[in-house]
């Protein structure tokens, strides 16, 4: 006779196991874990997700002679999951450090925006490139990808298998990824800047009655500006197709 009880105990906590990954990814992951969602929607979208991919995971049912054997699992789980939200979220983080740089070179650094899933003090550009990126992550499907990852992330990291050496060192890459993203998109500000600075400062030489600093504030602005509508169509396609790529990692 089949214990009843026990079976469904047992489906349960293998579910818990499978939540306590997914969720705990889904809380830092792009586009899933922004602040702009409240926290009870976050938790039924992970609730929802883990349950429809449940099945198709590896994850047993799971018996224990005690409560205390499953903390380990859990654990474990909680930090794999928090390191795949962590590592995408620093991937998201290229974006807000470039909108950073680029306010920084055209003189937009005091337009200060509202904490919108940035950093405290994030300048408007970095808001503004930060959630064009998240809309473009659901624009494209790559959301589906990402939930396609979360399932596949069982292929490269089994069920209680803990590698705390090799996490720290993608979590090492993934930050030197990121700064580099950064960087590249927003190059195109930095010739723009060094290229108006020194313009500004030959003319100053030849003519120095000429007020600089009232001159060069509006031209930065408005050539920052001009730039940045130019640019950020290829500095959120180039973001992407990182992106795109760190989510294929997993599904490898």
């Amino acid at each position: 006779m089949i214990d009843l009880t026990a079976l469904l105990t047992s489906q349960v906590l293998g579910f818990a196991l499978v939540f306590a990954r997914i969720g705990a990814a889904m809380v830092f992951m792009p586009g899933f874990g922004e602040a702009l969602i409240p926290a009870r929607h976050r938790l039924v979208a992970a609730f929802v997700i883990s349950l429809g991919l449940f099945p198709a995971t590896p994850v047993q049912a799971i018996q224990i002679g005690s409560p205390l054997e499953l903390l380990p699992m859990l654990g474990i789980e909680v930090t794999l999951g928090t390191w795949i939200g962590l590592c995408g979220r620093i991937m998201l983080s290229a974006l807000q450090f470039a909108g950073f740089q680029v306010g920084m070179v055209s003189g937009l650094s005091n337009a200060l925006a509202p904490n919108i899933g940035s950093f405290e003090g994030s300048t408007l550009i970095a808001t503004a490139l930060m959630m064009a990126g998240v809309t473009l992550i659901f624009v494209t499907d790559l959301h589906h990808g990402i939930i396609r990852a979360l399932l596949m992330s069982y292929d490269i990291m089994t069920p209680g298998a803990f590698m705390p050496g090799d996490l720290s060192e993608q979590i090492v890459r993934a930050a030197s990824r990121s700064f580099y993203i950064g960087t590249m998109i927003a190059a195109p500000f930095y010739v723009m800047g060094l290229v108006l600075n020194v313009g500004m400062g030959l003319s100053n030489r030849v003519m120095p009655s000429l007020p600089v600093f009232f001159v060069a504030g509006p031209l930065l602005m408005a050539a920052g500006i001009f730039v940045l509508v130019l640019s950020s169509p290829y500095m959120l396609k180039t973001w992407l197709d990182h992106f795109a790529n760190w989510v294929g990692q997993l599904t490898f």
